[in-house]
């Protein structure tokens, strides 16, 4: 950076000391597109991350009641069709034999809100004290599965 002398209408020399920031604006822009290049590789460190199988004992869902809804309206409450008239005897009856006092709620997304009120309002009545509505719905596959068990018994 230079400084410049310039003249005024007296005739006397001022000094001209403005900072140009035209060059450190094309560097901090080189650095925002360096950056923006390189952030998403920072997400991804972590998929190489295998989770173990777990072979013995109990999973989140087998500790706790799990009430899963098909997008056919169908109700099973741990792999068992039951009907929404039914849903809280069965969870009292569940309810005396779990510590836990949780329900998780899987639903397909076609859902109607309604349902899972309806599942709520009768966990709370059976004495459950959480209420867990999964972040995944019913997959396509567990769909299938539900409905195999249906269709047998």
């Amino acid at each position: 950076m230079a400084i410049k002398l310039t003249k005024d209408e007296g005739g006397k020399k001022q000094t001209f000391n403005e900072i140009n920031i035209t060059p450190l604006t094309d560097i901090f822009l080189v650095l925002l597109i360096i950056m923006m290049v390189i952030a998403p590789s920072f997400q991804s460190v972590d998929n190489d991350i295998k989770i173990p199988e777990i072979t013995q004992g109990k999973g989140i869902e087998d500790l706790n009641a799990t009430v899963s809804v098909t997008k056919n309206n169908e109700l099973f409450l741990n792999g068992e069709k039951i009907s929404l008239d039914n849903i809280e005897e069965k969870l009292t009856a569940l309810s005396n034999d779990n510590e836990a006092k949780e329900v998780i709620v899987k639903a397909d997304k076609k859902t109607k809100s309604s349902t899972i009120i309806d599942i709520m309002h009768a966990a709370q009545n059976a004495g459950y004290k959480k209420l867990i509505v999964a972040g995944e719905p019913l997959n396509k596959k567990e769909q299938d599965e539900l409905n195999e068990k249906a269709n047998l018994q």
